[in-house]
């Protein structure tokens, strides 16, 4: 019998996360059973192990190189990547010279869409927030970049990606050029204490910047593309990869049993790229 660890939310957290709304079990796995001389396998999630009968497996392309590190089929080269490609060229629809603003840019998602933008001839601009962010993002290319706790945003955009929401959303949006196109991925500004402030601190942009601006927002999630159109963007996101056109970092915390701990910095922005647990 197998032995697995895994984490289970204890309780639903109220304002940010601690230590006492997770809880570490040990599991154990359900056997393997033969059926007519094959090994079906019983399909649980525990963290540590599963057993799978491999449909809901992913694959790594064939063509990945070994100079690519396999961490990022978790991010840049997956579910991250896709989420800045199709978002910013789907969504968006970027034209060369057009700028382009992102927030929370030093992250998994904000990092890699800047790059994109940049291979797509716009001019881009990210916030984030610290110094160290903002030297890391100097470093990938961004053309303009700013401390959103320290500085306020420059004006005048033709695509806004918006992974924060709230109340710095609200400013960027009353500073988009006409015809300018909104894509919004995440609220991070209203998860955890925020969210039970929002409406009243942060009231929505007035339907007025809307209108005369004649704006386009629209939400997504990744998971709405057809296969095909996932394919041919993680087909790009590797060549880019590899030729070294996009920069990735890694931010990797050791220990299955750090998972928690991992989880509550990224809410708190202490990653830079994209949060990986190693176990």
């Amino acid at each position: 019998m197998v032995h697995a660890k895994r984490w289970i939310l204890k309780k639903h957290f109220v304002g940010s996360p601690t230590n006492g709304d997770f809880e570490l079990k040990i599991a154990e796995l359900s056997p393997l059973k033969i059926e007519r001389s094959c090994l079906k396998l019983l399909a649980r999630f525990v963290e540590t192990h599963s057993i799978s009968d491999g449909k809901d497996l992913e694959k790594l392309p064939t063509e990945w190189p070994d100079t690519v590190p396999l961490s990022l089929a978790l991010g840049t080269v997956s579910m991250t990547g896709l989420t800045a490609y199709l978002g910013l060229l789907d969504i968006c629809g970027v034209k060369g010279g057009e700028t382009v603003m992102v927030n929370a840019a030093a992250g998994a998602v904000g990092s890699v869409l800047g790059q994109i933008a940049k291979l797509k001839g716009c001019k881009v601009v990210g916030a984030a927030g610290s110094d160290e962010k903002i030297a890391y993002l100097k470093k990938l290319g961004f053309d303009v970049v700013f401390n959103y706790k320290t500085k306020a945003s420059p004006d005048g955009y033709n695509c806004y990606f918006d992974n924060v929401s709230g109340k710095f959303s609200n400013t960027v949006i009353s500073q988009m050029k006409i015809f300018g196109r909104i894509a919004i991925y995440r609220a991070i500004s209203t998860y955890n204490i925020y969210i039970y402030t929002y409406n009243a601190c942060n009231p929505s942009p007035t339907p007025e910047i809307v209108i005369y601006q004649e704006l386009h927002m629209e939400g997504f999630i990744v998971t709405c593309w057809q296969e095909d159109a996932h394919q041919k963007a993680l087909k790009d996101l590797l060549k880019w990869v590899s030729e070294g056109k996009i920069q990735y970092q890694e931010y990797i915390i050791e220990g299955f049993e750090n998972m928690p701990a991992a989880f509550m910095g990224m809410l708190k922005g202490n990653n830079l790229g994209k949060t990986i647990v190693k176990t």
